[in-house]
């Protein structure tokens, strides 16, 4: 899957990034700024050079760190909003097919750059190697064990609040615990047997 992702981000960041070219620098047959804000003005954005840039720094900026898997969210939704703007403004007019003007090509670039957003950008990019991604997936990783441990000691509690009457409801009680409550984190279970020593009849289920 991450090769999947990367052959992704590399050809639509990279396009968009070109069609970013395109416009701000007249590179690649490119009209350069000053042609892209006379067809600006001309379909109604006003003042066409500025529009222009920011639709070029848009796509080349955006198409870079998708192409990176940097900042992918952000790069997703700069090069969503500028297809879809294009499609609309554009394009729709035309019908669907891309042999006639219309929005086909605009659509599947769009989709494609805003897909990523939700599938992340894969092992084999950018912000895996950030040294802050790192950090924040042991701190989740440790919360998430944490949570866990903590709600055995709660069940354990729980359990031995209401079954310190009899010996068979104490056994009942762990017996129901061990069959529907399964936690494979390290120490749960001797968290849990802990919990129970303190408890009157906490010997009794720490011996058996």
């Amino acid at each position: 899957m991450d090769i999947g992702l990367l052959l992704l981000r590399l050809t639509v960041g990279l396009t968009l990034a070109a069609h970013g070219a395109q416009k701000l620098f007249g590179w690649f047959g490119g009209p350069g700024l000053d042609g892209t804000g006379q067809f600006f003005e001309m379909i109604g954005f006003l003042p066409g050079r500025r529009h222009a840039l920011m639709a070029g720094l848009a796509e080349i900026g955006g198409g870079l760190f998708l192409a990176l898997g940097l900042l992918t969210p952000l790069a997703s939704a700069l090069l969503f909003s500028v297809m879809f703007v294009a499609a609309v403004t554009v394009h729709i007019k035309k019908g669907f097919f891309a042999q006639n003007g219309g929005y086909e090509y605009t659509l599947v670039l769009g989709v494609a750059a805003w897909s990523v957003a939700f599938t992340g950008p894969g092992l084999l990019s950018a912000s895996c190697c950030c040294p802050w991604r790192s950090r924040r997936a042991r701190s989740t990783k440790a919360s998430a064990e944490a949570g866990i441990c903590n709600r055995w000691v709660v069940m354990g509690k729980r359990c031995l609040a209401g079954c310190e009457r009899t010996t068979n409801e104490v056994d009942q009680a762990k017996s129901h615990l061990r069959e529907t409550h399964r936690c494979d984190t390290t120490n749960c279970w001797n968290t849990y047997l802990q919990c129970c020593s303190k408890h009157t009849v906490g010997s009794k289920l720490a011996g058996q």
